[in-house]
């Protein structure tokens, strides 16, 4: 028997591991070439794994929500045409013990030879799972069993998550200074929690947030407590680039084949300005900047559901401007057919949302960490505004947008968000409408 191995691929840096949401096939099922076998899941992103080719489900190795790493098998295919041998199947899962028992046993030798220190176990006593990565930081942060016993998880099956560990650890240093302040002076008593019971009731509707809800939930409230927001913004004349689109929009459809939205345009100003102020293109290491080289443009995209995901153009300053479009249309719209890979929704250096999309003319958005600075662009309105001329200043119908800008006020001062701000506009107020595509 021809066997197929289905295996967890991997999924991009720093993505060990992933949870089984739902096998969309069971054993014996016939699947086509490239049809989805299994739903799964990370702290980023949901994803399929497709059939690699025709053929029948033979064996399903994991149940729906267990955890597989990177590069397990979790199904066995077999091609169309020939028999499932159990034998086979036997063996092949045989071995897989034996490798893992030269493993375990690899395991033993070396810890015999480390010096004995407290252990992490791989589940709380709630049944909360507890991955490597997060055992790795709760013992460098000498967090005991007993503390995470007391920490739900916020992931699938009550799952720990990066982000659970990290708030936990500055929740625990937050009151660690809150009983320092109250030896030094006494503290008011903080206002008792709203009770939400009064709003029980045939009258209101509990709704549970769904995974990505809450991530985003998350990832929201730890952007505000990591970066001190500021935000600036200008009014940007882009009357030129909005008769360019106009004008070359269908000849760009029957050539390239793609849509011309203004997005990709915003993408180009931007790395452009990120090229002139490459101090806004950085992160925060502790007290470490860390400057990067390259520019990724993460593109915040509201899905159908209401949430919110930001998948990101790598190498955006390597593209002109047909390559932005055709990498911004295919994101756009695989992330609405929840179709993203989890490595197309990481490494972002810079984030950009079209708050215009929805009419709004301007708003303060979040930054997406561990970036320092976010981009929103507001609707295109048009306005009457001053025209400065030789002859004089007159008054003229303009295409008005506002641009903000929120920065991290660690490393970006308003100086720097300022010029960065200003810069962006000016590239899209002397967009040149003579461009040929």
């Amino acid at each position: 028997m021809t066997k197929i191995e289905i295996m967890i691929p991997a999924m991009g840096e720093g993505i060990t591991e992933a949870t089984i949401t739902q096998f969309l096939k069971k054993e014996g099922d016939f699947v086509e070439e490239e049809e989805s076998i299994v739903e799964i899941a990370t702290d980023k992103v949901d994803s399929e794994i497709p059939a690699p080719q025709s053929g029948k489900i033979a064996k399903l190795l994991f149940s729906e929500g267990d955890v597989a790493q990177v590069g397990d098998v979790v199904a066995i295919l077999i091609p169309e045409g020939e028999e499932i041998n159990e034998e086979e199947l036997t063996v092949s899962e045989s071995v897989k013990l034996e490798e893992e028992k030269v493993i375990e046993v690899v395991k033993e030798k070396i810890s015999a030879e480390i010096e004995a220190e407290p252990k992490i176990v791989s589940k709380t006593e709630n049944g909360s799972f507890i991955s490597p990565l997060v055992r790795k930081i709760a013992q460098e942060e000498n967090i005991s069993l007993e503390e995470l016993n007391q920490l739900e998880g916020s992931g699938e099956n009550k799952r720990i998550t990066k982000k659970d560990i990290l708030q936990f650890i500055g929740n625990r240093s937050s009151k660690t200074t809150e009983k320092v302040k109250q030896v030094v002076a006494p503290v008011s008593p903080s206002p008792a929690p709203a009770n939400h019971q009064s709003y029980s009731g045939e009258n209101v509707e509990i709704i549970e947030m769904d995974r990505m809800r809450k991530l985003i939930a998350q990832y929201m409230v730890q952007s505000k407590q990591v970066s001190p927001h500021v935000t600036s913004f200008i009014d940007v004349d882009v009357t030129g680039l909005v008769q360019w689109r106009n004008k070359v929009k269908n000849e760009f459809l029957q050539k390239e084949d793609q849509k011309l939205t203004f997005t990709p345009i915003f993408v180009e100003a931007v790395t452009k300005a990120l090229k002139d102020y490459p101090m806004v293109n950085v992160s925060v290491d502790g007290d470490k900047i860390i400057r990067k080289k390259f520019i990724n443009i993460g593109m915040a995209t509201a899905l159908p559901s209401g949430n919110l995901i930001v998948p990101v153009i790598k190498s955006a300053d390597e593209k002109n401007l047909v390559g932005i479009t055709k990498q911004v249309n295919d994101l756009a719209e695989r992330a609405r057919t929840n179709k993203l890979q989890p490595d197309e929704i990481q490494g972002s250096t810079f984030t950009i949302t079209n708050l215009g999309a929805f009419g709004s003319t301007t708003g303060t958005p979040i930054i997406n960490q561990p970036e320092v600075a976010i981009l929103a662009v507001g609707a295109i309105k048009k306005k009457p505004a001053v025209i400065e001329t030789p002859q004089g200043d007159t008054i003229g119908i303009r295409n008005i947008m506002v641009l903000s800008l929120s920065y991290d006020h660690r490393v970006v001062d308003g100086a720097l968000g300022g010029m960065f701000l200003k810069r962006v506009a000016e590239y899209l107020e002397n967009f040149d409408t003579e461009r040929k595509i």
